[in-house]
């Protein structure tokens, strides 16, 4: 009897150490699991600063110029007399410009900070914004339907990072995301055409450079008769056109250059 007694003793105590190895295993698997999706994460999140750092680093030691396609990706420049001069809207108010992308016109009162230099279309400022930039002598570089990770965009954020700063003015720079939302870029109706009479066809142009030009580095900023709005569309982001570009318009060919 008291054989029996001790081998369902004996039996209880080994159910008993099977199952406390049992919960020590699923704790483990449990531990594990944890673990894994723990480096997981961690590892998701590195993975983007480390590729976007692999992804720039044959880009960081080019020139501006030496970034993207060569400038023959870009037709000739296209202008159009400018209006809108001072000529302000309260913050949200949505303007129908006649352009798209447009270069000049109404705009809120108050510009976008000069910190910011590449946007995309989920994150940027209002356009009515912008245009205030573009009073203030930035160029703006328009882009659509470029990936993330593709070449070009790894281009835009190269040049981007080369025209960061507040403090130079000649860095009055802007790369903005145009989204499929807004309006087709057009010429209010109309071909765009050079001062040559020149049609332009920006289909299959995916990038535009913009500029409010107060007529040329000697024109009066008084004499608003001689604004221009300027334009130059390209197939593919280039930096050699966006020096030439930026080299023809500085930030002092404009309306009100000493604005932020």
């Amino acid at each position: 009897m008291a054989t029996s007694k001790n081998s369902r003793r004996d039996r209880a105590q080994e159910l008993l150490s099977q199952q406390k190895r049992a919960d020590k295993r699923q704790g483990l698997i449990i531990i594990g699991v944890c673990v894994g999706v723990a480096v997981l994460i961690i590892g998701l999140a590195a993975f983007r600063p480390v590729k976007d750092w692999w992804d720039q680093r044959d880009l960081k030691g080019k020139d501006i110029a030496d970034i993207g396609a060569p400038a023959s990706v870009c037709g000739p420049i296209i202008t159009k007399p400018s209006n809108g001069v001072q000529d302000h809207v309260d913050p949200g108010t949505q303007v129908d410009y006649p352009e798209a992308p447009p270069a000049f016109g109404q705009h809120e009162v108050y510009p976008d900070d000069m910190v910011r230099k590449l946007y995309t279309k989920t994150d940027r400022p209002n356009i009515e914004q912008l245009i205030h930039n573009s009073e203030h002598g930035y160029t703006i570089l328009w882009f659509k339907g470029i990936d993330r990770g593709s070449d070009e965009w790894d281009n835009l954020k190269a040049i981007a990072t080369k025209l960061k700063g507040t403090s130079n003015m000649r860095l009055k720079f802007k790369a903005v995301e145009w989204s499929d939302d807004d309006p087709k870029w057009s010429n209010d109706g109309e071909p765009w055409t050079t001062e040559d009479g020149e049609e332009i066809d920006t289909d299959g142009m995916h990038v535009a450079m913009t500029h409010w030009s107060k007529g040329g580095p000697d024109a009066d900023i008084s004499e608003t008769d001689k604004q221009v709005g300027v334009w130059q569309f390209c197939s593919e982001v280039s930096g050699e056109a966006l020096e030439n570009f930026m080299n023809d318009y500085p930030y002092l060919d404009s309306p009100e250059p000493n604005g932020g």
